[in-house]
């Protein structure tokens, strides 16, 4: 398995190459956001690693531009840039995970080994059809139907729904989603769950007659079939 390091200081990026040698894994090198968005386009990669200061096109830029292009591929952030606003900012531009440098490498393994088998786990589910109320996920095709209807979803967006689907008529807390869903392990205290809940409404909901996603005041959320 082959990795894409994006990463503008030379130095830097040699050394987490040599670091993930170690590691047992290769890598290639992008040392900007535009050479790194051609490489990603002309390679297939196990885990794009990216820094966010980069130049020509930055770190959260090029990964939204993979994203929107159905682009699936684990990204993990290696960034200076430590406050919880930044960490947000990134798992919201589509990152798996996002780790402050200077990081010490046990724990860089850790997490790159959690996303990967994460990813495996995902590829060895059983990817049966998940429908509710009319409304289809299909895991393999990445397809969303409602009545016969093709709603485009953005990676974030399909996981979000995918994982409502798997548990119907189950109150799903903030806290859930967050470890579930963007693999966060800590509260940001920001509008992230909430936002791509509304995005997700507008899509799977509002233009149809009856909803399938409702809010918990207080609680969570719950996806259930029109009663």
């Amino acid at each position: 398995m082959k990795f894409l390091i994006v990463e503008d200081n030379k130095l830097a990026a040699e050394l987490l190459k040599e670091s993930l040698a170690t590691f047992g894994y290769e890598s290639d090198i992008a040392y900007d956001g535009e050479q790194g968005l051609e490489m990603a386009h002309s390679h297939s990669y196990g885990l794009w690693v990216i820094d966010i200061m980069l130049p020509k096109i930055n770190g959260l830029e090029l990964l939204k531009s993979l994203r929107s292009e159905g682009a699936e591929t684990p990204a993990l952030f290696l960034s200076a840039r430590g406050r919880t606003d930044d960490r947000v900012q990134g798992l919201q531009a589509g990152g798996d995970d996002y780790i402050v440098k200077p990081y010490a490498l046990p724990e860089l393994q850790a997490r790159i080994e959690a996303l990967l088998r994460r990813t495996r786990n995902v590829q060895a589910t059983p990817q049966a059809e998940l429908e509710v109320d009319g409304l289809r996920l299909d895991p393999v095709k990445r397809s969303v139907i409602r009545d016969g209807q093709i709603i485009p979803l953005h990676p974030v967006e399909f996981r979000l729904l995918e994982y409502f689907m798997r548990h119907p008529g189950q109150v799903i807390t903030r806290s859930m989603l967050l470890e579930n869903v963007w693999n966060m392990y800590f509260d940001p205290q920001t509008k992230l769950v909430e936002v791509h809940i509304s995005r997700l409404r507008t899509k799977i909901d509002k233009p149809f007659p009856n909803s399938l996603l409702h809010t918990i005041r207080g609680t969570g959320y719950i996806f259930r079939p029109h009663e």
